[in-house]
């Protein structure tokens, strides 16, 4: 099953909540909530039912998130089949306009073969062209004139 990450803001910080009140609130299962006590998620005491302020819940999930975020360095690209930052295959990427301001790079994971994307501000595109050899892609070359 996928991993979702729960939004911190929808625990209301003057609040306590019980278990199974913070398993609808984040849509999750009762069992989730109990590992995430286990976790060190701080509860109010050792007695039932249990109660978890919200402030509490509140910072524990935004310490999760932060834990499992992680920052591409220079000169890479994320590759969600690898689940590291990679460099593309002969530093080739492709940037595809999505807006007058922003684009993708597309590129190739050198471990295993997968497209890996980048949003990226059309400003920064000078800074990227020092790192990648950079082919742009117009509009023109996603149609298809025979029909």
């Amino acid at each position: 099953m996928a991993k979702h990450l729960q939004n911190p803001r929808l625990a209301k910080i003057h609040r306590s909540y019980t278990v199974e009140e913070i398993a609808i609130l984040y849509n999750i299962h009762k069992n989730t909530v109990r590992s995430w006590i286990k976790d060190g998620l701080l509860t109010c005491d050792n007695k039932r039912p249990t109660l978890i302020l919200g402030r509490q819940l509140r910072e524990f999930l935004i310490r999760k998130r932060k834990k499992n975020k992680s920052t591409c360095p220079p000169g890479t690209i994320y590759c969600v089949g690898c689940k590291l930052p990679q460099k593309p295959v002969d530093n080739i990427v492709l940037y595809q306009p999505i807006t007058d301001t922003k684009g993708m790079l597309i590129g190739t994971c050198p471990c295993d073969g997968h497209r890996i994307y980048r949003f990226i501000s059309s400003l920064k595109l000078k800074q990227i062209n020092l790192e990648f050899i950079v082919t742009k892609k117009t509009a023109d070359e996603g149609l298809n004139n025979s029909c």
